[in-house]
């Protein structure tokens, strides 16, 4: 069995923030995830037309901004205009997209913990991956503890990788294709992030076997919540920080 390196992150983990009770990807979220106890976060980042980190999942800007079409393909100056809070509920509106670089302040001012999902727009997995890295380091530069990276996209995990290897990094999977654990590994990740129904004894054992943390997503429902717990898997992300409480 290989032995498993330090794990620095809490257990539980608010999915964008504070899942959907507030505008996801927005710091109107961190704060509503922090006040319900939470001290690490989940968020989505992509590049701007010009190169600028900000958050959002989707590649197209309509169902969480009043904007449309590709976020990616639009300047950063333009994004910063749009309303991604008010979608959600009036409460929220006027929300802005923040950049990545918005984020890392808010996270380091309070002792926050930050999983930072590299999310391309199609076409730019390598140079996204590349991008975000460096920003993480630099903007984390000197931090106790480094963001996590995660991506479903393997050339945006070797992006990273490339250029800022000493950060620490997930590979995201919805289901377990042929050669899943090899690829980790060959990526140099220390840690599986996957749906949390993919876990059970044998494939928790495999990924601490090869000495890797075992994480889920998005897990909403208590029963699961427990399950996972009693396989000892390694963390949770969940959208309900309204039900679990990061303490437990």
């Amino acid at each position: 069995m290989a032995e498993r390196s330090p794990w620095p992150y809490p257990r539980w983990v608010a999915h964008r923030g504070a899942g959907k009770l507030a505008p996801e990807n927005t710091l109107a979220a961190f704060r509503f995830g922090a006040a319900h106890g939470y001290r690490m976060f989940e968020c989505d980042a992509k590049l701007s037309a010009d190169g600028v980190p900000f958050l959002m999942h989707d590649a197209t800007l309509d169902r969480t901004t009043n904007g449309r079409g590709i976020g990616g393909q639009q300047t950063w100056s333009a994004l910063s205009q749009l309303d991604a809070g008010g979608w959600h509920s009036r409460a929220f509106a006027g929300e802005p997209l923040p950049t990545l670089e918005n984020l890392a302040r808010f996270c380091l001012a309070n002792d926050y913990l930050l999983n930072i999902e590299i999310k391309p727009t199609p076409g730019t997995e390598r140079e996204t991956g590349e991008v975000v890295a460096r920003e993480a380091a630099r903007l984390w530069k000197g931090a106790a503890i480094a963001p996590f990276l995660t991506s479903f996209q393997v050339e945006s995990l070797k992006g990273a990788a490339a250029v800022q290897p000493e950060l620490p990094r997930g590979l995201l999977l919805d289901s377990l294709r042929k050669g899943w654990l090899d690829t980790a590994l060959e990526l140099g990740c220390q840690a599986i992030v996957c749906n949390h129904a993919l876990w059970n004894v044998d494939t928790v054992a495999q990924v601490h076997g090869a000495g890797l943390r075992s994480l889920s997503y998005t897990v909403n429902d208590d029963w699961a919540a427990q399950r996972l717990i009693a396989l000892g898997t390694d963390g949770i992300i969940t959208d309900r920080v309204d039900l679990f409480s990061p303490a437990g």
